[in-house]
């Protein structure tokens, strides 16, 4: 390259002149030229030890690759004495710079700073630098403006830079408006519902309302049901409702790493959701449950899993009296063999001394009942006591007690006072598991008779009565339905029957029973009002009428209802 560059100075010298020279020659030295800058540009990189080629430039580079093309493609568009004039001018340039070049070199002066001022000279000697030039505009925007079309472009800049900023600020005080807004909404929601499992869970499904408005529901569901049938009150609802339930249950299974975890299945699964605390949960119960999930692994005790029936503990049951503050604690097991189980009640009790008794129960079947038939007492009395309506009972860890104490009294109470009590009355007490509606009722009627199907339960019934000295009232283990039946086959006269039945409410056989056996009330206490409405289209139909229904709110904050109903037989 260079050897023809000095042929081309020697053509200059003598006097040849540019139209001397073909247009093969021009494009070769082009050619050659580009080719040496590029080889220069890849030797300056390769030799750059002081980091001084991280300091160039690509503007500088860019510019002088577009400008070269914008004056290529002009030359192209000129004459033919024009583009001799250009091009000796470019070749005196190149030849310049070459020259600059070769001479730093030779001195070892050159360096990738010195590179980027050659580039931005080539640069310029191709192309004024012209900050108004637009790439998007036609050619003749590629001059520069005059001074006045500069002083009018730049305010053209300004008011449009003062636009957008003004734009983009209202933008952004209204996003941020909107942003808020929607963050002041769900916080009010997540300070509402005050549980994160809420949308996974499904037992507390109203928790995320107003009080208020989640007793306004409630009341147009038993008016909706039951207002074709008699009158309905207004409900009754509950002055503190949370954390009262008296009995906590908790399912033992292990995540994927092998960790145990405690907490309910997930609605309609059995997948379950870790919990550790509960809005409507004892809270020393739910704190109980977590502490023994935390001593699984100092005493090596494995979860159950449902599939493989590996393991040992399935579920937790923690029972607490109310007015007692007594506490029983059920470990469910798969195995009557509790490791270490000495050491294991001292532990647990260094953590809870409130404990009063703990027991293991033994459920070794695949069923989705959680307790087993077997048990032992590892620890305490086996129960607890605790006092409803002026009233001690036993509970002990198969027995049927209500889980909400403060609104049970009142259900209670209500239910006494709808029956108009004189004291001379026989009463029977249907489904009455340990006695409670009955016993509350000895003191206002002549005899009691008390049915439940459970033997556990008559057990603790007739503990109960010795317990507070009742003795005009009768326990018998035997379904309800049959007794009575058998009852009205002798004749029998019963004036009252309290009925308590499950949320499947009351079969066939029984409400045949209770109309063949004629009782002259029935006071109904409902923790279904689908199923309580059916049956009292049932018992309307044989000849009794609704007299007045008053619902109560016994599991705030979840979608069911208690309520208790008053029926008197029409052709009495």
């Amino acid at each position: 390259m260079n050897k023809d560059m000095n042929n081309t100075k020697k053509k200059h010298r003598k006097g040849l002149g540019a139209d001397k020279l073909n247009m093969r020659e021009i494009r070769e030295v082009i050619k050659e030229q580009s080719t040496a800058s590029s080889g220069d540009f890849h030797k300056d990189r390769k030799n750059d030890t002081k980091g001084n080629y991280g300091n160039r430039s690509g503007a500088n580079h860019r510019g002088a690759v577009q400008g070269g093309a914008v004056q290529r493609g002009d030359a192209n568009k000129k004459s033919a004495n024009e583009f001799r004039y250009d091009r000796d001018e470019r070749i005196s340039a190149k030849q310049s710079t070459i020259t600059r070049t070769k001479r730093q070199d030779s001195d070892g002066k050159k360096s990738g700073n010195d590179y980027g001022t050659q580039r931005k000279a080539v640069m310029t000697t191709v192309r004024p630098k012209d900050h108004s030039y637009n790439r998007n505009e036609k050619d003749e925007r590629k001059v520069n403006h005059p001074v006045s079309d500069e002083k009018q472009l730049h305010q053209q800049r300004s008011d449009y830079k003062d636009r957008s900023f003004a734009r983009k600020e209202n933008e952004g005080r209204s996003g941020n408006a909107r942003a808020g807004q929607t963050r002041n909404r769900r916080a009010h929601t997540l300070a509402q519902s005050n549980c994160p499992k809420i949308n996974k869970c499904g037992g507390c499904r109203m928790l995320n309302s107003d009080y208020q408005e989640h007793l306004n529901e409630k009341q147009k569901t038993v008016d909706k049901l039951i207002k074709k049938y008699c009158k309905v009150e207004s409900i009754i609802g509950m002055e503190k409702p949370y954390y009262y339930r008296n009995k906590v249950h908790a399912v033992f299974d292990h995540d994927k790493k092998g960790n145990p975890i405690s907490g309910i299945y997930e609605e309609g699964t059995h997948h379950v959701i870790p919990i550790d605390s509960c809005r409507i949960e004892d809270q020393k119960a739910d704190a109980i449950i977590v502490s023994i999930r935390g001593l699984l692994k100092s005493f090596k005790i494995k979860t159950y899993d449902e599939d493989s029936g590996y393991g040992l503990i399935r579920h937790v049951l923690v029972r607490k009296g109310f007015t007692s503050g007594e506490i029983m604690v059920v470990l469910v097991l798969a195995s009557p063999i509790l490791p270490s189980k000495n050491n294991f009640v001292k532990a647990l009790r260094q953590l809870h001394p409130e404990i009063t008794t703990i027991i293991v129960n033994v459920n070794d079947k695949q069923t989705s009942m959680v307790l087993g038939e077997k048990e032992q007492v590892i620890y305490g009395k086996g129960y607890i006591e605790d006092s409803l309506c002026g009233k001690v009972f036993r509970i002990s860890a198969k027995s049927f007690y209500q889980v909400n104490p403060v609104q049970t009294e009142l259900l209670y109470q209500k239910a006494i006072e709808l029956a108009g009590l004189h004291g001379s009355e026989t009463v029977i007490d249907a489904y009455c598991g340990i006695g409670t509606i009955g016993l509350i009722a000895s003191d206002y009627v002549k005899k009691v008779i008390g049915v439940e199907l459970n033997k556990d339960a008559v057990k603790d019934a007739e503990i109960n009565a010795k317990r507070n000295q009742v003795t005009n009232i009768e326990f018998y283990k035997n379904d309800a339905g049959d007794f009575m039946g058998g009852m009205a086959a002798q004749k029998e006269i019963v004036d009252i029957v309290f009925m308590d039945p499950p949320r499947a409410g009351s079969d066939e056989k029984f409400l045949g029973a209770l109309v063949q056996l004629k009782p002259n009330k029935i006071v109904y206490i409902s923790c279904n009002p689908v199923t309580l409405e059916r049956d009292l289209a049932f018992l309307t139909k044989k000849g009794y009428k609704a007299e007045i229904a008053i619902p109560v709110d016994m599991f705030p904050w979840t979608e069911h209802v208690e309520t208790v109903v008053l029926m008197s037989r029409n052709d009495k």
